[in-house]
């Protein structure tokens, strides 16, 4: 890795095909996501070393499969545990919600997993140091960026000794946390969704011998008593150590240097576990807020991460939503840089993903008002409703719903477009593997029975696309596979279709009942395409 970033003007060759600000995990993967693609990429932090505490706790199915299709497979058994019931409980221990975590998802595995931060961090880093193509420059601080037609470009001062030296690429993209010096470059503001409180975060190891059983706590839980509002719920593990996380909320009064003096974090913990039990590893003070960007893009300088939103913790989101606006930034700065498409192509980012992200603020805050109730009159008023069955349910976990998604003749969304396709295992000519080793990243055609023959000259767009085809009820075909864990025949008849395409980050653009429907639904991505600026993209393509 590089700790001193080639000097840049504007007369110099553009060095780098993407910079990005900030090195925690959600520019560590973009790094890495691009990297696989064979771009150049730098990636400058502030800081010489990591962060060496975790903060976020979780990764849901949908991300641990990126994850694994970025090639981290192979290091998250051993930092990962399976997540379990998530409850809910009032002051006497009644269930007041339960969400199950443990259930198999439409990603295979279950629906959460729980990660050791700092362990995932250390593990990435290795995967980005052996990739080749990209620079880390540690130790060097972004002070100011700025654009010009051609480029982008950061002025970095070295934190070590004031040096100041500058870097240019095609696009920069700011991971660079909740105080972002690039959001605040592009402007625009943040929505404020109301939510606001101050939580004790206490992470510890537990010690050898000790268990959740032993302990008489929940597996995953939130105790709502007005008392004390207080969250348990695992952390990860490191080398086969189990680590837990306690939270509690601070109440009206209490100021935070004395929730965060060492005795205090004792006490609270007294009814839980001692020193006896657990090794503390930190414990800190957390304002959880609910903060959306207003603006994710001005040209060639984009945002991801904190950078762009802020949640409160109790949908375990906030990390994982950082990481899909990676992943959705990812393969749409692919086809722009390989001049697939135009950076037309980078303006349905932010419309496919601050809904999703607004959709996951709103349902954290909904958690979050179940448990941060202070107040005895108001918590009962809350018990019941949840033990009457009259309180609302949580809302569903979100989808697409605008961007680059096939959209009925009323300009909606198709139905069935912006679901996250499933991933199941299958095998292919006497190989087995999950579908996205078996197949590779990119686009995929899936449709029941080969339909190679009625493509026509929709096969250019396809081929243009890098676009994989698959098909499960044709054996005698070479494109055939077969879905051992019997998923996508059944989410596809769910829908009425016989074939849908899905985009290369697993999202479904949309689906066909017949030939003459998969017809139509490929001369509207090269539609839909050309008007993002795909090279050479238009409906005529497709059915002329």
């Amino acid at each position: 890795m590089a700790n001193t970033p080639p000097a840049a003007n504007t007369a110099d060759p553009v060095t780098h095909d993407v910079i990005i600000i900030g090195y925690g995990p959600v520019g560590q993967a973009l790094a890495l996501m691009l990297a696989r693609q064979g771009r150049r990429v730098a990636v400058c932090e502030r800081w010489q070393t990591r962060y060496p505490l975790p903060r976020a706790v979780c990764i849901d199915h949908e991300l641990y499969r990126v994850l694994c299709a970025i090639g981290m497979e192979p290091d998250l058994p051993d930092i990962c545990q399976r997540g379990p019931l998530y409850q809910w409980f009032n002051a006497d221990w009644r269930e007041l919600l339960v969400i199950d975590w443990s259930v198999d998802s439409i990603s295979g595995g279950p629906e959460v997993n729980f990660v050791h931060q700092p362990t995932l961090e250390e593990a990435l880093d290795r995967a980005v140091a052996a990739a080749p193509g990209v620079d880390v420059l540690l130790g060097q601080e972004a002070i100011a960026v700025s654009q010009a037609a051609d480029r982008a470009t950061v002025r970095l001062r070295a934190r070590d000794g004031g040096s100041e030296q500058s870097l240019s690429a095609r696009y920069i993209v700011g991971c660079d946390g909740a105080n972002s010096l690039v959001r605040e470059t592009i402007g625009g503001g943040r929505e404020d969704l109301g939510f606001e409180a101050d939580w004790l975060v206490i992470d510890a190891l537990l010690k050898d011998g000790v268990t959740i059983e032993s302990l008489g706590i929940p597996a995953a839980g939130q105790y709502c008593n007005p008392t004390r509002p207080t969250t348990i719920v695992p952390a990860g593990k490191r080398h086969g150590r189990i680590f837990r996380r306690w939270e509690f909320m601070r109440l009206p009064g209490e100021r935070n240097e004395e929730l965060e003096n060492e005795a205090t974090v004792w006490r609270l913990l007294k009814p839980w576990a001692g020193p006896d039990d657990i090794e503390l590893v930190r414990h800190k003070i957390y304002n959880f807020r609910s903060l959306i960007a207003n603006r994710w893009r001005d040209r060639r300088l984009l945002i991801a991460g904190d950078a762009a939103h802020v949640m409160p913790p109790f949908m375990g989101q906030g990390m994982c939503a950082g990481l899909r606006d990676g992943w959705n930034l990812a393969w749409k700065l692919g086809l722009v840089l390989d001049g697939t498409a135009g950076d037309l192509l980078l303006d349905s980012y932010q419309p496919e993903r601050r809904p999703h992200v607004r959709a996951l603020v709103e349902a954290s805050i909904y958690l979050g008002r179940i448990i941060c109730i202070p107040d005895a009159a108001q918590a009962a008023a809350r018990d019941h409703d949840f033990l009457s069955g009259s309180a609302a349910p949580p809302p569903p976990f979100p989808h697409l719903i605008d961007g680059l998604v096939h959209r009925a003749p009323d300009g909606a969304p198709s139905p069935g477009a912006g679901l996250l396709a499933p991933h199941v295992t299958a095998s292919r000519a006497g190989r087995t593997a999950r579908l996205d080793d078996l197949l590779g990243p990119g686009w995929l055609l899936l449709a029941t029975a080969d339909p190679t023959a009625a493509l026509g000259p929709a096969a250019g767009l396809l081929d243009r696309l890098s676009a994989r085809i698959a098909c499960l009820d044709d054996p005698a075909s070479a494109c055939a596979i077969t879905d051992l864990d019997g998923r996508l025949a059944p989410f596809m008849a769910a829908q009425g279709w016989t074939a849908m395409l899905v985009r290369p980050d697993f999202y479904v653009y949309g689906g066909a009942a017949s030939p003459a429907g998969l017809a139509t639904l490929l001369a509207d991505l090269a539609a839909d395409l050309a008007r993002l600026g795909l090279d050479g993209g238009d409906r005529d393509l497709v059915t002329k």
